[in-house]
């Protein structure tokens, strides 16, 4: 007997296809059957989704899910239960690890493990250098045959001109994108904060926007030279926005993402020294947030990427310059996007959820993620109630990690259902598994 689920009146936003009206969409076994009003429930269990918004599995272009090596902050699976739990259908998962996933083995123990999890798709990330080292290119064939799709040196920066061409050089080979974390290293040595008025107020190292900006030009110049595609990840300032959107308009094969909480959050607001607001990119100035909103809105900034960054309570309960950088992100990505982006009207939700869905696939090249909803697709969806309010940390998060960015906040937007591939990976709330 197929396994049938009807969501009942739910209203159905779909990025993919530009709709946003009220269905009912059946399920059965992995793929949605039918989407209609007035749907026939034929033996399905009925989920009532009145006043629910039903949309494509959300989708993460960077997570730091810690395993191999540093399990005390996070692993796979409990990593892939808080993707769940936040409405994430696949994630894909940094390579920053110990051993890095700089060759065929790590990465296949990752995907493993997260198949093994069995809560969302894991699609883990390739190092473009062996070690992360910036000097010697990983095996980019071996890696694609083993599924990568991304490659970075996520954590540290690709300083070298010469490595990085050569990278996209051999990525147009496979087609697959470069994604760098754009931090010149002599500029941003022994930062803190973002470099500005609080910060010396604060009496904390700064770091400039511009440490970031001169890598963005760079690479866009080497994306230009070569015909590689280049995503810039975490994107935190004004003039890689411009610099991005310059690129776009001019035929550069350029993608870009930003988290919720550059999005959101701005260095004045660690003046309370909270260790948690500690990111990497920094917080910075409401001038660089509202560039990045403006992105997001017309489209420079292609998704939204929570850099999900778990760390065990010790390490974040320390003096703040000592204190490892990073913010959870998975379960409170959706929430602050419809609280600080949609609720003041910078997205509708249409775009939000392509931001955090159909664009993210797109990129990572998954077509069986982010829509389209219709019969015959594979049911990866998520439904969430848009007007649920909720405090951050108020109930214990389902990552091993507590260092939340949004801490004690209110947010509007819970989570109740998970579907990959037509089975409930969360159910009124609660992951399974």
């Amino acid at each position: 007997m197929p396994s049938r689920t009807l969501f009942r009146g739910a209203r159905v936003v779909d990025p993919a296809e530009r709709r946003d009206e009220i269905l009912d969409v059946l399920v059965e076994d992995e793929l949605v059957a039918e989407i209609g009003t007035g749907l026939a429930s034929r033996g399905a269990g009925v989920v009532d989704a009145d006043g629910l918004v039903l949309a494509p599995g959300l989708v993460d272009l960077h997570a730091h899910l810690r395993e191999p090596g540093f399990e005390h902050k996070e692993t796979v699976e409990t990593g892939s239960r808080a993707a769940a739990a936040g409405g994430y259908t696949a994630i894909c998962a940094m390579p920053n690890t110990d051993p890095p996933a700089d060759n065929a083995s790590v990465i296949a123990e990752v995907r493993n493990l997260g198949e093994k999890a069995g809560l969302c798709d894991v699609h883990p990330a390739g190092a473009i250098t062996r070690g992360r080292a910036g000097e010697e290119l990983t095996d980019m064939a071996e890696l694609v045959d083993a599924g990568v799709r991304l490659f970075t040196d996520d954590g540290d920066c690709v300083g070298s001109s010469r490595v990085m061409r050569l990278a996209l050089e051999y990525a147009t080979q496979f087609d697959v994108v470069i994604a760098q974390h754009a931090q010149d290293a002599e500029l941003s040595e022994g930062w803190q904060m973002h470099e500005g008025y609080y910060s010396a107020m604060l009496g904390l190292t700064g770091v400039p926007a511009e440490a970031e900006e001169i890598v963005v030009a760079r690479d866009l110049a080497l994306a230009r030279l070569t015909g590689g595609r280049i995503h810039v990840t975490h994107a935190s300032s004004l003039r890689t926005v411009e610099l991005v959107r310059e690129a776009k308009s001019r035929g550069v094969r350029v993608s870009a993402d930003a988290t919720p909480h550059h999005v959101s959050l701005l260095d004045e607001d660690l003046v309370g020294y909270d260790t948690s607001l500690r990111v990497n990119p920094p917080l910075r100035s409401a001038e660089h947030r509202d560039a990045l909103r403006s992105g997001l809105a017309d489209g420079t900034i292609d998704g939204i990427a929570t850099d999900h960054a778990p760390h065990a309570p010790e390490e974040k309960e320390r003096e703040f310059d000592l204190a490892p950088p990073g913010t959870i992100g998975l379960e409170t990505a959706l929430a602050v996007v419809l609280t600080e982006l949609v609720g003041p009207g910078v997205l509708s939700l249409v775009d939000a959820l392509a931001r955090l869905s159909t664009s993210p696939a797109r990129i990572l090249g998954l077509q069986e993620h982010g829509g389209p909803i219709t019969p015959g697709a594979a049911a990866n969806l998520v439904v969430f109630d848009p007007a649920a309010e909720w405090v951050v940390g108020e109930q214990p998060f389902h990552s091993m990690a507590a260092n939340s960015a949004f801490h004690g906040r209110r947010v509007r937007g819970r989570v109740l259902h998970t579907m990959l591939r037509g089975s409930f990976t969360v159910r009124d709330g609660e992951p399974g598994q």
